[in-house]
């Protein structure tokens, strides 16, 4: 999920994530600083699906398809060390990432309709961005900020769901791997 598809006027979308909270003391101050998705909500995460279906959609049926097709994962641990980079982003890249893959294809799998960010990109490539929108100077000097701080390893067990507000990104539901 990224600022320029989490703005305002955006009620109702969702997006499921992993929510990294062992990213949050290393990476809290240079994504304070360069990436404007905090300001709207969003936590430091990998992004398992976005676009994801309306919040008109999220019925008690279809919160437990979700919870079935991410039960049938396992817990694994992953390792952020390496740096790696978009046009204008910085961001921190997982290893493993076959996990991360194994989640959103699950999840598209199951709603074909929802793409990985709107099918705008070929490969899904898992990521944790920590700076967006800046120019290669700034990345320079984020990496550099940053790299005396890493590797950080998190557990990952569950997939939240985010939904926007209209104004902000808010958790509306987690599901554990199994």
């Amino acid at each position: 999920m990224t600022s320029e598809n989490s703005g305002t006027g955006q009620a109702g979308r969702t997006g499921l994530v992993v929510t990294v909270t062992e990213a949050e003391p290393v990476v809290r101050a240079c994504r304070d600083r360069l990436d404007p998705a905090v300001r709207s909500g969003i936590p430091p995460h990998v992004t398992v699906l976005f676009p994801f279906l309306h919040e008109s959609r999220l019925d008690g049926g279809t919160l437990a398809e979700i919870e079935a097709v991410i039960g049938r994962h396992r817990p694994f641990e992953a390792r952020f060390g390496d740096f790696g980079r978009f046009p204008g982003t910085l961001y921190l890249a997982p290893r493993p990432d076959a996990p991360f893959r194994a989640l959103t294809e699950a999840v598209v799998d199951r709603w074909p309709e929802t793409p990985p960010f709107g099918g705008e990109f070929d490969e899904i490539v898992p990521h944790l961005t920590v700076a967006q929108g800046q120019d290669e100077a700034v990345l320079d000097g984020a990496e550099a900020d940053l790299r005396d701080r890493l590797p950080f390893v998190t557990r990952v067990a569950s997939v939240d769901l985010m939904v926007h507000d209209g104004s902000r990104w808010r958790p509306r539901a987690s599901f554990a791997l199994r």
